[in-house]
């Protein structure tokens, strides 16, 4: 986006704040960003529809669009304005093997071997998580993540039946989807995959609800069992609000 605003031929460098990173292999139906660009001595600033269409202009070989643009305070930012962000994992049952998993669906979805899953066991235990705590178990254990606060919360984490990307499509026989959404003004690194992984295992009957609890209460990264961790391409960042 920031190679994008420079071919706008901006007076100064251009200054790019993203509200929200993500992991490869993650997807973000939409994100937020501000920018800081400074026309040559002269011409007018930028309208909001100038800005979108320029920078989409300049977009086109990337995945990615701009869907609407607006000048802001210059007290805002992107990433420390933000009141909350939600995020969607989505999960595919019913498919005995990763082959199984629709076309139209391939890294977009979790497809979590074993069989069906016990929902209600998954929401009590998303209930232990809601709230603030010290979420030091569920975020990475790689040592750059320990200068951050480990303490979140949680305004929302829901298990809800989702949907196909095709809606109801004779390729969708036979399989379920869902859906685990979670809000929180600030996630620590990789928390919501490991979250969502925890919440599975319980689904699978290889946690007790109880023990997430327990496993909350360790803080300790190393305690989450090994390979607890979802995949990054059932992951959304799904809006950021303000």
């Amino acid at each position: 986006l920031q190679k994008a605003a420079e071919q706008l031929k901006p007076s100064a460098p251009i200054k790019f704040h993203i509200s929200s990173r993500t992991d490869s292999g993650v997807h973000a139906l939409a994100n937020a960003a501000h920018l800081d660009i400074q026309r040559a001595l002269g011409r007018a600033p930028f309208t909001g529809p100038q800005l979108l269409h320029g920078l989409n202009h300049h977009l086109k070989p990337e995945p990615i669009r701009i869907l609407s643009a607006q000048r802001v305070s210059s007290t805002f930012h992107a990433r420390f304005c933000a009141l909350s962000r939600t995020y969607i994992y989505r999960l595919l049952l019913g498919c005995a093997h990763r082959s199984q998993i629709p076309v139209f669906e391939q890294d977009l979805c979790w497809a979590p071997p074993g069989g069906p899953l016990d929902i209600p066991a998954m929401r009590a235990a998303a209930q232990l998580l809601l709230g603030t705590h010290d979420f030091s178990t569920f975020r990475s254990p790689h040592a750059e993540a320990a200068a951050q606060s480990p303490v979140r919360t949680l305004q929302l984490l829901q298990l809800q039946p989702g949907h196909g990307l095709l809606g109801q499509h004779p390729l969708h026989r036979g399989l379920e989807f869902w859906e685990v959404k979670v809000k929180s003004k600030s996630f620590l690194y990789r928390q919501v995959r490991r979250m969502v992984g925890a919440l599975v295992a319980v689904g699978q009957g290889r946690l007790a609800p109880g023990q997430l609890q327990e496993l909350l209460e360790l803080r300790d990264p190393r305690a989450l069992p090994p390979h607890a961790t979802a995949p990054p391409e059932g992951l959304f960042l799904h809006s950021v609000e303000y």
